[in-house]
């Protein structure tokens, strides 16, 4: 893994067996980030996904275990109780057997590299848990 601060925010290359959800923290964590937008892609060999559902108030997840490109990982980068709090979404896809998965990211693990954009925002945005819809929602 290597990183860059700019003006814009932090530049990420991951290499072949970093973990995108442990990366992204420990770099939130050296670098200081309270807020930010999370844009990237690459391609993974081990994805564990999910969705929410509402009526149960729980994540379901599924475990992909194959090559895999990443066309779209997007979230963003807040605080909960002090600490980084990443809510990332993951679009992954095998064209050679027709396969494409979406969800919430729970881990990644990268097979080749991942190029990652952290734009990041001024201020803070802490996280509270909802017991209505039973997720940390945004706290302002």
């Amino acid at each position: 893994m290597e990183f860059r601060r700019m003006e814009q925010g932090i530049l990420v290359r991951l290499d072949p067996g970093d973990e995108i959800v442990d990366s992204l923290t420990r770099i939130c964590q050296a670098e200081d980030v309270h807020l930010a937008c999370v844009n990237g892609l690459g391609a993974a060999n081990d994805v564990t996904i999910g969705i929410f559902s509402p009526g149960v108030k729980k994540y379901a997840t599924v475990d992909y275990r194959d090559d895999y490109e990443i066309s779209a990982l997007t979230g963003n980068v807040t605080r909960k109780d002090g600490e980084v709090y990443l809510h990332l979404h993951i679009t992954i896809g095998n064209p050679t057997k027709d396969e494409v998965h979406a969800g919430h990211l729970s881990r990644a693990v990268i097979s080749a590299t991942s190029e990652i954009f952290l734009q990041v925002w001024s201020g803070e945005v802490g996280r509270k848990f909802s017991d209505k819809i039973g997720l940390n929602l945004f706290e302002f």
